[in-house]
């Protein structure tokens, strides 16, 4: 390997950078990681819920809160690691807390070429095998994920509207027969 490249790095930490595929197989681990917890507590709380102490659902509540926070911090260790890997200071990861700047931040930061030598934040970091494999499914997952959303999404709100607007004839049809 070159010495160009940093091959030891820890990924948790803030300090060093993040290629696109490195940033984008981070945030798949993440997310399988959240989704797999999200699935386990959907199995065990409704079994929990009918114990008759609720200190255990306060402290499920607490732990669940505590994950949230970790998923919160690692969110912004990838981010400040890919702006470096743009030359980039890590104080713009706060865009990510600005609701609707944080999805075409997030697109900038998955698409954007990284620095190609050595920056003020180090030289480039190897992208390992496992994370270019996370990266493309999260690449190929996440459109397809969006237009199942939306075809699932779009004939739902229709069926909504269409019973509002069946409620709302329903409703004057009572109020002239009073």
């Amino acid at each position: 390997m070159s010495s160009n490249f940093q091959t030891h790095d820890s990924a948790l930490s803030a300090s060093g950078r993040f290629g696109r595929l490195s940033y984008l197989g981070w945030n798949m681990l993440l997310g399988l990681s959240m989704f797999v917890l999200g699935i386990i507590a959907a199995l065990f709380i409704p079994a929990l819920s009918n114990s008759p102490s609720n200190t255990l659902i306060f402290i499920l509540g607490a732990v669940a809160i505590i994950i949230y926070i970790g998923v919160i911090y690692f969110s912004f260790i990838f981010t400040i690691r890919r702006l470096h890997d743009k030359n980039q200071s890590g104080w713009l990861s706060l865009l990510m807390l600005l609701p609707l700047v944080n999805l075409f931040f997030f697109v900038y930061l998955s698409c954007a070429k990284g620095d190609a030598g050595t920056n003020n934040y180090g030289a480039p970091r190897i992208t390992r095998g496992w994370e270019k494999v996370l990266a493309w499914i999260y690449i190929v997952i996440f459109p397809i994920s969006i237009l199942i959303l939306a075809v699932t999404a779009i004939p739902a709100y229709q069926s909504y509207l269409d019973q509002a607007q069946q409620f709302q004839q329903y409703q004057q049809q009572i109020n002239q027969s009073e």
